[in-house]
Parts: C-alpha cells; structure tokens; sequence
C-alpha cells in the first residue's frame, strides 16, 4: 500500500511499501490493511503508527503524534490530511510539556466568572491539549 500524509504546517511523510496503519478516528482507533474498503473519515489528535518494510523486505514500525484532520482509503493507497504531523525522531517533550500547560491555562482562562465559557476558544485549547498530549504519549513509546 502507498501512503501520503500532509499535515498544514508543511511536514510530510511518504511511503510506497506500507503493511499496516494504525490511528484514531471519530469512532475509534482503526488499522488499514492491504485491501481495506474505501473509507474517507475523521481522525482525532493522537499517535499513530505504521508498519512498512524497508529496502531489505524487513518490517519497521514508525510511530508519530497526529492532529486533527480527515484519512482517505481507496485502491491500496492512504492520504491523510492533518493540523500536525510530527515523528517520533522529531520530538521535543519539554515544548509538549509547555503546549499542555498552555493549554490547560487557556481553557481556565476562557470561563468567565459565571462558569460561561467562551465554546470556539474553548475548543482551540482543547484541540491544542489533545494535540500536546499525544505528543507526550508518543515521547512515553520513545522510552
């Protein structure tokens, strides 16, 4: 299977010998296969992982923490659109420590002081917790 992932921020990822992917959907974590039925959903900020043979036929594992975005399945190839894409050689746990606090601190600061919350900015600090949180995960898989 090939694979394509773009993310908005302009990192990229592109394999032509892919055996399996493995990620979060609206609905629950799904894995793709070789004959998987189109599919065109949903995913949700989380780690991801694929599996794909290398240059010697041997099966390798790569692991990334994805954002929110949309995954399109049809005739054995993947493309999948996301806010962020970042690998698991890329990352940096102490900039995900700093995003989640930061995160956290804007949801408390978006209630105002009768426990109305301001939804849409709400939402984006809780896109950008969810987004620090699977980068973590991803550092935790790192160990």
């Amino acid at each position: 299977m090939e694979l394509k992932i773009l993310s908005f921020s302009g990192e990229s990822f592109n394999h032509d010998n892919i055996v399996s992917a493995t990620l979060m959907t609206a609905l629950g974590e799904i894995t793709i296969l070789e004959g998987h039925a189109p599919l065109l959903t949903s995913i949700t900020p989380s780690t991801m992982y694929i599996i794909f043979k290398d240059e010697h036929n041997l099966e390798r594992r790569d692991d990334f923490a994805i954002g929110a975005g949309i995954v399109e399945v049809r005739n054995s190839k993947i493309k999948i659109m996301a806010d962020m894409l970042v690998d698991i050689e890329d990352l940096d746990k102490d900039e995900a420590g700093r995003a989640k606090e930061k995160a956290l601190e804007l949801m408390e600061q978006f209630k105002d002081s009768k426990d109305r919350v301001d939804m849409e900015k709400f939402i984006e600090a809780e896109d950008q917790l969810l987004k620090s949180i699977a980068q973590l995960k991803l550092y935790d898989m790192k160990k």
